[in-house]
Order: structure tokens, then C-alpha cells, then sequence
């Protein structure tokens, strides 16, 4: 029998199968140490692509309405207004209640503001005392903003059943707060027609002939509204004269210093007091600031196509004039408030304007007139002679305020 004969491997070659099998074995870990890596880079990348769509979305929600809502027309409608009856609203003030006091033409309370390249969301009391809960919404400024914030009280007032509200007077009066015990949120209003401190800050006793400001001094207003989460200012009606008495010092001080300042250099003296107060004490992850422009007023017919010298006295239909503006809304001093909140804004501080006053032009016909409550006895000369005592700087209720606050909510809901 023939002897077997053994393969003998040499070394080297068992060398090279050893260094193989270990470099495949070294392919395969990198491999999937690789796709290991990939799957979690892409769990990641998908994490992070649903947190940018969530911040985006965010971003979107909170940026101000798309289109201007201060452009647009009055529309007719009967059927979804007034958002709430005269009758029906438990803190109507007789300044505004003009059914109450004799008004028979109501079709001032059907008219729906409606912005030429979208809509304004429905007004949602329930809505907007869930954005109120824990919160303060402060009004600030003159009694055109005060029938502003009465508009809003009304607004709300229908969805509060009665033994959960309530309504409070501080500081002589200069504070009024209602108050949504259920939401804890409260409705104010703070009297300070100039926004800085003057002689005219009595919330009754105000109607001085001489008219004197200090227009560096804010600080005993601003610290009652200094912890508000949302605030709405005014400040224009107070300021229409050719020019105003300026104290350095204080009221009573012998060393204070007077002098006239002329018209509208002492409006900006004011306005950047206040901007500069905002800028170091307002909150800016908290507070939501607002400034309403100059609400128009009705005095001169002749300026619309009526009588020489009649007013908004009888009036009951619109200005139809598309762009009409009266001669005493005054460019200027819109200009200044423009500029001031322009400047607060490159310094990382936005207050936004509610600009009622061109879509308020239009509304001759929704002043009080002569019907309201006549807080002193009539002349037999005014009586023979409505329009000399008719109000064409107010506002009816519900009316023209209520679209104010519609515009207002609507940047509410958005923050």
C-alpha cells in the first residue's frame, strides 16, 4: 500500500490567511459601527427637523397679522352686530350710552370693519379671558381710551356671570379695575391724559384753563401700570393747542422753572420721556405693548360737503370718500410717534400702533352728538342751538371703540 503523502502549508501563507481574515473581520465592524452612526444621525437630523418645523410654526403664530388691518372699509352688517347690547352691558358709562339718552338712528352699531386683504378674527370673549388668565391688561392714557377700555369691559362683560366680576376705584379714581374673579385677570384703566405728569391728573377736576406739564416726570403714573402684562396707550386729544406751559421741578416749588414750548416739540419732549421709561422698566418676555393713534373728531361739516358751521351733529351716514382726512387730524404729530416708537424698536423694544385713525375718519356719524349725559345744566342758547353742545370727540358704545379692540385682540391672539 502506497504511503499518504501530507500537504504541507508553508508559514507565510498562513500569514497572509490570518492577516485577510482579520482585515474582513476589522471591514465588517467598521461597517457597522457606520450604519450605527448613520441611524442615529438620521434620528437626530429627523429631531431636529420636527423642532425647527415646531419653532417655526411657533414663529408664525406669534408674528403680527399678515396683511394691514388698517386698511379696508366698513361693511353693513345686522346680522353679527353690535357685539353686545347698550342695554345689556352692566358697566356702560352714560358719557357713551347714546340709545339711553335719546338716540333713535342705531345704524351706527351694524357697521363691520373689514381690512381689504384678509379678516379680522371674530371677537372671542372666552378667548381672550383664557390670553387674560392670571394677567393685566391695562388701558393708559385720556377719556378716549377710557371709552376704549369700557368697550372692552362690555365686550367681555356678557360671559362673566354676575357674582364673578366686579369693579374697583383706587387712587382717587385715576384706577379703575375690573376684575374676572374665575381667570383672575383684570380690565384696567389709568388716567393720565398726558402720559407725563401735569395739572390735569385729577381724573374729575381736570378742566384747567392753563394747562401746565412737566414733561421729564412720569414715574407717578408709570408705577401703577409698571407690572402690567399687557398695555394700551393714547395720548393725543390733550395736546391740540399752539403750545403748553413746561415746569422743571415740581408743582408748588419755588425754584421751578416755566416756559412756554410751542407745538410739537413739547408732544416729543413727552413721548420720549415715556419711551425712555419703557426701555429700562418694561418686562420684554412679559409685557405685549400697544399705542393707539389719534382718534379723529367731527367738528367742522364744511369739511366733508356740509353746513359752514355745523358739526357731527345729525349725522347718521358715513363719509364715503375713500382716503378722506380731516384738517385736524394732524400729520406731524403722527410723525412723532412714529418716530419714537421706531427708535424704541433698534433699541429691542416693540410697541405696536394701532392705527384707528383713518378707518375712524370715515364715522361722522358715530359721535354721542348731543346724546349723552349733560354733566352740567343746559343754556337756553344751547338748548335753542344743539350743535354747540354736541360731542363730536367721543365715541357711541357699541361703535367705532369696539373695532378698536377687535384690532387689538387680534394682535392678542398672535403673541
Amino acid at each position: 500500500m502506497a504511503a499518504k503523502r501530507q500537504l504541507i502549508v508553508p508559514a507565510a501563507t498562513w500569514a497572509i490567511r490570518s492577516i485577510f481574515q482579520s482585515l474582513v473581520a476589522l471591514l465588517i465592524a467598521l461597517l457597522f459601527f457606520a450604519a450605527v452612526y448613520v441611524t442615529q444621525n438620521n434620528v437626530q437630523l429627523v429631531e431636529d427637523r420636527l423642532i425647527t418645523s415646531k419653532r417655526s410654526r411657533d414663529l408664525l403664530l406669534s408674528s403680527p397679522p399678515r396683511c394691514n388691518l388698517f386698511s379696508g372699509k366698513w361693511v353693513f352688517d345686522n346680522k353679527s352686530y353690535p357685539l353686545y347690547k347698550e342695554k345689556e352691558c352692566t358697566f356702560m358709562s352714560d358719557q357713551l350710552a347714546c340709545e339711553k339718552f335719546g338716540r333713535k338712528d342705531l345704524n351706527y352699531q351694524f357697521w363691520r370693519w373689514q381690512p381689504h386683504h384678509c379678516d379680522l378674527p371674530r371677537f372671542n370673549a372666552t378667548k381672550l379671558l383664557e390670553k387674560l388668565r392670571n394677567k393685566r391688561l391695562v388701558f393708559v392714557g385720556d377719556s378716549l381710551n377710557r371709552g376704549q377700555w369700557v368697550s372692552m369691559v362690555c365686550l367681555v362683560d356678557s360671559s362673566i356671570p354676575p357674582k364673578l366680576k366686579s369693579m374697583h376705584y383706587k387712587q382717587n379714581g385715576s384706577l379703575i379695575i375690573f376684575k374676572a374673579t374665575e381667570y383672575n385677570a383684570t380690565i384696567e384703566f389709568y388716567w393720565t391724559p398726558l402720559l407725563v405728569e401735569s395739572n390735569s391728573d385729577d381724573p374729575v377736576n381736570h378742566r384747567l384753563p392753563d394747562r401746565i406739564v412737566r414733561v421729564q416726570a412720569i414715574e407717578k403714573h408709570a408705577r401703577y401700570w409698571t407690572d402690567a402684562d399687557i398695555l394700551v396707550f393714547n395720548s393725543y386729544l390733550w395736546w391740540k393747542r399752539s403750545q403748553m406751559e413746561v415746569l422743571w421741578g415740581s408743582f408748588g416749588s419755588p425754584d421751578g422753572i416755566h416756559k412756554d414750548v410751542l407745538m410739537p416739540r413739547v408732544y416729543e419732549m413727552a413721548l420720549r420721556t415715556w419711551s425712555e421709561w419703557l426701555e429700562v422698566n418694561i418686562n420684554r418676555n412679559k409685557t405685549q405693548l400697544f399705542f393707539v393713534s389719534m382718534s379723529p373728531t367731527h367738528q367742522r361739516s364744511e369739511e366733508w360737503g356740509g353746513a359752514k358751521n355745523g358739526n357731527c351733529y345729525g349725522e347718521t351716514e358715513q363719509i364715503v370718500q375713500e382716503g378722506y382726512w380731516g384738517r385736524e387730524t394732524d400729520l406731524k404729530m403722527m410723525g412723532i410717534v412714529e418716530s419714537v416708537l421706531a427708535e424704541l424698536i433698534t433699541r429691542g423694544l416693540n410697541v405696536q400702533i394701532i392705527n384707528i385713525t383713518q378707518l375712524s375718519e370715515y364715522r361722522k356719524e358715530g359721535h354721542p352728538s348731543i346724546y349723552r349725559k349733560q354733566w352740567e345744566a343746559l343754556t337756553e342758547d344751547q338748548i335753542s342751538n344743539p350743535s354747540s353742545y354736541a360731542d363730536c370727540i367721543h365715541w357711541c358704545l357699541p361703535g367705532v371703540p369696539d373695532v378698536w379692540n377687535e384690532l387689538v385682540y387680534a394682535y392678542i391672539l398672535q403673541h
